[in-house]
């Protein structure tokens, strides 16, 4: 076997080999899901435990007409408005002042340390719990209304610092000061 032989025959095998696909590699480590499942129980068992505490102080303050939201948080009205004016749209902008407290009326964050909202309907990214604006959206000018939000809906768990646990529900009374409504 000559040199040009031997050379041919190892560029053959080098074409050869390196002709093959590539495979997948393996993953280093797998995952089976087990914590998400476990979370949503958690959550699940949390939520029921929320509720139930929500309900009791319900049926303890049967003076108020409770309501209930598809969003999953309850509310009633201090002051209603009777007439036929319009709820916030999509790219309102709307002002309010509002309250966070506890679910037995202990203040967490008072009004004046919130000040006045300015809020555009489902588009500005403000520092708002998602309870507050989906409340907004439900409320017309010179109303106000008292929400109680499971944690979900308001801090979760996060909490809020130095003032409120995690995972703790709240009441938030909303007094809703105007409608700008968009073109």
């Amino acid at each position: 076997m000559n040199l040009r032989s031997a050379l041919l025959l190892v560029l053959g095998c080098i074409f050869f080999v390196s002709c093959k696909s590539p495979e997948a590699r393996k993953p280093v480590q797998q995952s089976s899901g087990s914590f998400i499942k476990e979370s949503a129980k958690r959550n699940k068992v949390l939520y029921k435990k929320e509720e139930a505490r929500i309900a009791s102080i319900m049926e303890a303050n049967p003076e108020h007409d409770y309501l209930s939201s598809d969003r999953g948080f309850w509310y009633y009205y201090n002051v209603k408005d009777s007439l036929d004016v319009p709820t916030p749209d999509f790219g309102d902008v709307v002002t309010f002042t509002y309250n966070i407290q506890s679910l037995e009326g202990e203040p967490i964050l008072t009004e004046s340390e919130t000040g006045l909202q300015t809020y555009k309907i489902d588009q500005s990214n403000q520092d708002l719990i998602s309870g507050l604006r989906d409340g907004v959206k439900l409320m017309k000018v010179g109303e106000q209304v008292t929400f109680l939000f499971p944690s979900y809906k308001a801090y979760g768990y996060y909490g809020l610092e130095d003032k409120l646990g995690t995972n703790v529900p709240v009441r938030s009374t909303v007094t809703l000061k105007s409608i700008q409504q968009s073109q």
